[in-house]
């Protein structure tokens, strides 16, 4: 399941029930300090119970306190709902077949807190489209002998396909009863979600994603509960993937114990045969698998000597080690919030930190929330994730979905500024980073030098700007200011073919929406712009020996192999491949005809203001 929204109602700031959709990759949750940014993954962390978030009496709003009201809540939607599901003998189910979704068709949960306790819910709802007939309002609640009464009462029994399962009673009841009246309902998941010792609840949790929080208000070190929270959900999904082998070592080791209990007992019997008649040996608990990790430095200084900007660094790495893994075992939906990811970081690495969180929402069963108001990572959010959080007339916090009119308000309020350098432009080209800046520049002014183009950027008048990529906020304030400026702009980004399917995914959806805007955007042909590198310039130039594809990763492969950051790559050998090695390393076949992507590129860029 992937949770699809938030309902916050009278908790702190929210007075009234207010909505906040999460974005299925990445949220950002941007606004001005004290607005109610860190609330809402607060909300989260106690709604999923993550460790050490619980509900507190100061959690309801004080206003709805004085009016009166004693409860708050915290509400879950979640789409993307599983095919099916087993809730007794082993017979599978749906939710829509047992009328557990809302008029939207989704799965939204509610917990109620009362004002005057800590900790957990005191009711845990499940508000679904569910029939009114009060015979059939908690039949999943009901027993199977409870069922097979209420089976034979409406004369169904004889179609019912198999009267040892519940489930099967269940559908031929509803079938049976057609049509139904349906009619919003809180179903207590406690009283109308449980039979024969069997939660049907239980069997849903298991389905929902799980949660962890990173705050930023708290000393990070290896040992923290947040620092072990990434590490822990490894040792999940491992346990996932080798649960079978858990299962059979748990049996081996049962049977061996049992063997040892029997053996004990026909001793026993010998001696005391009555006192041996009355115990029956059986495991009490099944086997904890538990594990602690720590980090230790080569220097011996231990992690939580280190500065507080090392040990988040070290902390926020997690996800980095989490976005290369090759997702394994478990389907589960994994969520991870991360509060001000900026906090004691080099500016530097607050856009590789971010950078590295975007990687990470890209994955399969991933989900990103984070909050910050430092406009460097704020740009960085793709648009449709972002989530504006301002105040009302009343003081409330207000949720604004990304529009033209609520971005420029949220970039204003936050300070994302348009990358500098149109003052001086005919056209603007808007790219990744300062690798692309490179790759264009030299390889325009080195193929019109070597006369195979008429014009190079400069002399074109066109400037490249850096937004760190397309369809985030940085962009789109860039592109506005062409905008306004009545600037021709066009958009060039690595098509990451043969790479991650999910980013080359997302390069297709930017690609699409720049060419609705009416404007031209350019992609590379191989995977990235390090894939166009001479190996043997390499070679020559650092001695190190390099083999990659069109759609390997180059840049990793290089920057290893010569010792260097691979972002650094362009930086260090771009420079000094000539007009031939660029056409020599672009060049493909069209029906027959050579040609070379790399002068096709320049020319259509510098044609930008023709």
């Amino acid at each position: 399941m992937r949770l699809k929204s938030v309902k916050l109602t009278n908790f702190r700031g929210y007075r009234d029930t207010t909505v906040i959709p999460i974005d299925g990759s990445m949220t950002g949750i941007v606004g001005r300090n004290d607005f109610g940014k860190s609330t809402i993954l607060e909300a989260l962390a106690i709604f999923f119970e993550a460790d050490g978030a619980k509900a507190d009496k100061n959690d309801i709003n004080c206003f709805r306190l004085e009016a009166g009201e004693s409860n708050f809540e915290i509400t879950c939607v979640f789409d993307e709902l599983p095919d099916s599901l087993i809730l007794d003998e082993n017979v599978q189910t749906t939710l829509a077949d047992e009328l557990l979704l809302n008029s939207e068709g989704c799965v939204e949960v509610v917990k109620v807190f009362k004002a005057t306790t800590t900790g957990k819910p005191d009711k845990t709802y499940i508000r679904c489209q569910h029939p009114v007939d009060k015979d059939l309002h908690n039949m999943l609640g009901l027993k199977i002998n409870d069922l097979k009464k209420l089976g034979k009462d409406r004369g169904i029994e004889e179609v019912v396909a198999d009267k040892r399962v519940a489930s099967f009673w269940r559908k031929a009841i509803r079938d049976g009863s057609q049509p139904l009246e349906l009619a919003e309902t809180l179903l207590d998941v406690d009283k109308g979600l449980s039979t024969e010792g069997k939660s049907v609840w239980t069997k849903i949790q298991d389905q929902l994603p799980t949660f962890a929080l990173f705050k930023a208000d708290r000393e990070s070190s290896d040992g923290d509960s947040e620092a072990k929270n990434p590490l822990q959900q490894a040792v999940k999904d491992a346990q996932a993937t080798l649960q079978e082998q858990i299962s059979s070592l748990e049996e081996q080791i049962e049977q061996s114990v049992l063997d040892v209990a029997d053996r004990t007992l026909e001793k026993l019997r010998e001696m005391a045969p009555e006192l041996a008649k009355e115990l029956k040996p059986r495991f009490k608990d099944k086997p904890k698998w538990t594990f602690n990790f720590t980090l230790d430095g080569e220097d011996g200084i231990p992690i939580n000597k280190r500065g507080s900007g090392v040990r988040r660094l070290i902390l926020l790495n997690f996800f980095r080690a989490e976005a290369e893994k090759t997702v394994v075992g478990s389907n589960r939906n994994v969520i991870y919030a991360i509060e001000e990811p900026e906090t004691s970081q080099h500016p530097n690495y607050q856009i590789m930190l971010m950078k590295a969180l975007l990687e990470l929402a890209n994955q399969d069963n991933r989900q990103i929330l984070v909050t910050t108001h430092v406009p460097a990572l704020a740009g960085l959010i793709p648009i449709e994730g972002i989530r504006y959080v301002t105040r009302g007339p009343e003081g409330s916090p207000i949720v604004k979905m990304p529009s033209d009119t609520v971005l420029k308000e949220a970039a204003e309020s936050l300070g994302v500024l348009p990358e500098t350098g149109m003052e001086r432009a005919r056209g603007v080209v808007l790219v990744e980073g300062k690798s692309d800046v490179t790759f264009l520049r030299h390889t325009t002014t080195t193929l019109k030098d070597a006369g195979h183009i008429a014009a190079s950027l400069d002399d074109a008048g066109i400037v490249p700007l850096q937004t760190g990529g397309s369809g985030n906020v940085k962009h789109w304030v860039t592109h506005k200011l062409a905008d306004d400026l009545g600037l021709p702009w066009c958009v060039f980004l690595d098509s990451d073919v043969g790479g991650s399917p999910e980013q080359a995914k997302s390069i297709q959806k930017r690609k699409a929406e720049v060419e609705a805007q009416g404007r031209a955007f350019y992609s590379t042909r191989k995977r990235e712009i390090e894939n166009y590198l001479c190996k043997d310039l390499i070679k020559d130039e650092s001695g190190a020996e390099v083999t990659f594809t069109d759609t390997c990763d180059a840049k990793k492969i290089i920057g290893n192999a010569v010792g260097m950051k691979p972002d650094d790559v362009i930086e260090r050998f771009w420079p000094s491949m000539c007009a031939i090695k660029i056409i020599e390393q672009s060049t493909y076949e069209d029906s027959g005809v050579t040609r070379s992507e790399l002068v096709e590129l320049s020319e259509r860029i510098t044609a930008l203001v023709d």
